[in-house]
């Protein structure tokens, strides 16, 4: 029996004595949930999947040029953790294309100034231009969506600013690496544009690449459209073998597991060094896992003691 002297090391979310109340793998403490596709986390992740499966399609489009010379570039700019999932720097000969995919408008630090800093970042290691272009993907009145430089006393700092809802939708229907992003696009008719995609992906030969393609548009389209219309177009196990769906899963396990190793962490010893919990947030999966079983044995023994 634990008395309530025992308490503070006693988490019920966390510990479960029944087999029906938890599930374990490899003797692990988390409840078994199913990972929630449809966030922010998504979004990102299929805008960033498109840019680097498909960077000639984004510079044709953005930068109006012609190349094979491209190199996706995996870089920290920051002394703390960079937005990694919504950002994208593709590198030409000459040039940088710095993208950001938003699908709302408020952030920290705010856009503008956001931009202005990765620029400045950019050019000093790199030496060489950059254009960025922020992509808003769902339609919105916000100012931040409108505007299109960061400005204060000293400094004047201006990038590009694509509202999806204005685009003609042509470009992107005839773009394998835009074609998720076309259901996002300007159309008097947005149920008959979200069926033409649709069809279109269906003829992808490759079975792989319709797979993620399917992907990433379900994920998109869920930012227009209610999911049970778009399952009328798309086929779900399709879009669940999707490389980038099986990402936002394992994206969304880490994350679980993240959660109830500081939740367990901070139930026993309160709150931790920064620098730590740092250390403990880039463990994988498998490691956080086996951090947790040990934690759960060490956090049993000491019950067992006070009882």
């Amino acid at each position: 029996m634990i008395t309530q002297q025992h308490q503070q090391f006693y988490r019920k979310p966390i510990y479960s004595n029944t087999a029906q109340d938890a599930r374990t793998t490899r003797g692990i403490f988390f409840k078994e949930q199913k990972p929630k596709i449809q966030n922010r986390m998504s979004y990102d992740n299929a805008c960033k999947y498109l840019a680097e499966e498909y960077p000639t399609d984004f510079i044709r489009w953005l930068l109006g040029v012609e190349t094979q010379d491209i190199n996706v570039l995996k870089t920290e700019l920051f002394l703390e953790p960079i937005r990694a999932d919504s950002v994208t720097f593709l590198q030409t000969a000459n040039r940088i294309l710095h993208l950001e995919f938003q699908t709302e408008p408020l952030s920290k630090p705010p856009i503008p100034f956001r931009m202005g800093d990765y620029s400045f970042r950019l050019k000093r290691k790199y030496q060489c231009l950059v254009t960025q272009v922020v992509i808003f993907l769902q339609s919105t009145n916000n100012e931040i969506a409108f505007t299109e430089e960061y400005r204060d006393e000293t400094t004047i700092h201006r990038y590009r600013v694509i509202r999806l809802w204005e685009q003609d939708s042509a470009l992107f229907l005839n773009n394998r690496g835009l074609l998720p992003l076309a259901p996002l696009t300007r159309t008097d008719s947005p149920t008959a544009l979200l069926s033409q995609v649709a069809q279109t992906v269906a003829t992808i030969s490759d079975i792989t690449e319709q797979q993620n393609i399917t992907g990433c548009l379900g994920i998109l389209a869920g930012l227009r459209f209610d999911r049970d219309l778009i399952r009328q177009f798309l086929r779900e196990d399709i879009m669940q073998q999707s490389v980038i769906y099986q990402d936002i899963l394992q994206q969304g396990r880490q994350q679980e597991a993240l959660k109830w190793a500081k939740l367990l962490i901070n139930g026993r010893f309160g709150e931790i060094d920064s620098s730590l919990m740092g250390r403990i947030e880039k463990l994988s999966i498998e490691e956080l896992e086996a951090f947790g079983q040990v934690f759960l044995i060490f956090l049993t023994s000491v019950i067992c003691r006070h009882i």
